[in-house]
């Protein structure tokens, strides 16, 4: 498989980050804070949809991705966070990485630039939706931790080390 940071998107992202003075995160702009959450809200909607429970939704959907998943990728970037995934995500990330990308740049992109009113329906359904409630309960429910990503460079998933037992 191809390294997934080759793409324009990444490129780009990667030359932003690399601008950033160390240990800053940089402003937070909202319509990249509107798709992240979007996406998590499709995650869990596609997760409600198919009977998991709301403690496996928020854990899957919004817990490994704040917790996890945004972490590695800040301190090693995308194709270190994808190819330490299981073999489905993996897959996972490069069929759905181009069509993001092309519903990304040829169409919300599109729709921010000719100023698109706000889809009032869909903005009461976000903070209407009872996940919210659930969130709160979770996050009220796990301790505080933060994640500590290793130094070495030659980090590796555990089940793709060598033993020599």
């Amino acid at each position: 498989m191809g390294n997934i940071d080759q793409t324009r998107m990444w490129k780009v992202g990667e030359r932003v980050r690399s601008t950033r003075p160390a240990g800053d995160q940089g402003p937070l702009y909202p319509f990249t804070a509107g798709v992240f959450v979007a996406l998590m809200m499709a995650q869990i909607e596609i997760l409600r949809k198919k009977g998991h429970s709301y403690s496996e939704i928020i854990n899957e959907s919004v817990i490994e991705a704040v917790d996890s998943l945004n972490p590695f990728m800040h301190a090693r970037g995308v194709s270190f966070m994808v190819d330490n995934c299981s073999t489905t995500a993996r897959l996972g990330s490069r069929k759905w990485a181009p069509r993001f990308d092309y519903v990304l740049t040829q169409q919300a992109l599109v729709a921010v630039d000719n100023e698109t009113p706000i889809n009032q329906d869909l903005l009461s359904n976000f903070l209407s939706d009872p996940v919210h409630g659930a969130i709160e309960v979770c996050a009220k429910l796990r301790p505080t931790v933060d994640i500590s990503v290793p130094a070495d460079a030659d980090f590796v998933r555990p089940e793709l080390r060598h033993s020599s037992n």
